[in-house]
């Protein structure tokens, strides 16, 4: 197993299999990439190689996200490719959901075991002004489907947004056990309290106060610490506190890959990438590439102490 300069090891990889997006969320964070001009994007060999340079450190669970991973028109034959790899022990996905439907079934069957979809509302004005379109529908079928298909878990990722979308956590929580699903709660990421974040950041304490009070068992996840609620109607509720969280940095136990090729050793920095899909379209031996993942995870620090 590898570990970072702090101990930590990496147990799991994000690979961003795009930056483009069918959605326009105000708040989205693009799993800390830079915006750039032109599409530079690993072909699904590429990405199969990559993951079989990094399983061969014992890594095996793999996420898939974006920009919306489902836009691509390969992403069936990227999850079949990334199952082909020994070692690989798990491949999700995090997704708006917006063409799951159709999808949900042929990405079980290529060897995708769970999902994350993203759903910040069920009020379709609210959810109009957050993402820019009219698809909540196409999400709840979505995510219907995900479930009806074998994907499990099946998770809501609620982003809360203070004074648009924090009153509607208990018709979430409604929504996730009338759906079997799990719900996590999650706090506006941004890596400096800009005005951005402190007039948007809702702070969860009375949430997570009320969900103690309610709940029948409350755990505590080894990544990050997490603290998941199980509720009396059989509702699984997750708290996701990554700001100035020093749990969540200190047990940080993933590595990030952007949709250009590059290792990211942290979602809030992009002043230590280590690019790989250069050397790998150069010719690079896959020793070589080891090399560069070593590289990275070397450069891993904390970024809440």
């Amino acid at each position: 197993m590898v570990k970072d300069p702090y101990g930590r090891p990496i147990r799991s990889i994000r690979i961003s299999v795009t930056q483009r997006c069918n959605l326009r969320c105000f708040y989205c964070h693009r799993e800390g990439e830079d915006p750039v001009s032109g599409i530079t994007e690993m072909s699904p060999d590429e990405i199969k190689r990559v993951v079989s340079v990094i399983s061969s450190f014992g890594i095996g669970k793999i996420k898939l996200t974006g920009g919306e991973p489902l836009i691509r028109d390969d992403i069936i034959e990227i999850v079949r490719k990334i199952n082909e790899v020994p070692g690989v022990t798990e491949v999700s996905m995090t997704t708006n959901g917006t063409l799951l439907e159709e999808l949900a079934e042929p990405l079980k069957h290529a060897g995708l075991t769970r999902v994350n979809v993203s759903l910040d509302t069920l009020n379709a004005e609210t959810y109009r002004m957050i993402t820019g379109v009219d698809a909540l529908e196409n999400v709840i079928s979505g995510i219907k489907s995900a479930v009806k298909a074998g994907l499990k878990p099946v998770k809501i990722n609620m982003v809360l947004l203070k004074g648009i979308n924090s009153d509607g956590v208990w018709e979430m929580i409604d929504f996730s056990r009338e759906n079997n699903v799990i719900l996590q709660l999650i706090e506006l990421e941004s890596p400096n309290e800009s005005e951005f974040y402190r007039r948007y950041h809702f702070d969860m304490t009375g949430i997570e106060d009320e969900l103690r009070r309610q709940a029948v068992r409350v755990t505590i996840r080894s990544m990050h610490h997490r603290r998941k609620y199980l509720l009396p109607n059989g509702v699984e509720v997750e708290i996701v506190k990554p700001m100035h969280n020093t749990e969540f940095c200190r047990y940080c136990n993933r590595m990030r890959i952007t949709s250009d090729g590059k290792f990211k050793p942290c979602l809030f920095r992009s002043d230590n990438l280590v690019d790989f899909l250069g050397p790998m379209r150069r010719g690079a031996s896959d020793d070589y590439l080891r090399s560069l993942f070593i590289k990275a995870v070397k450069r891993r620090k904390p970024y809440f102490t």
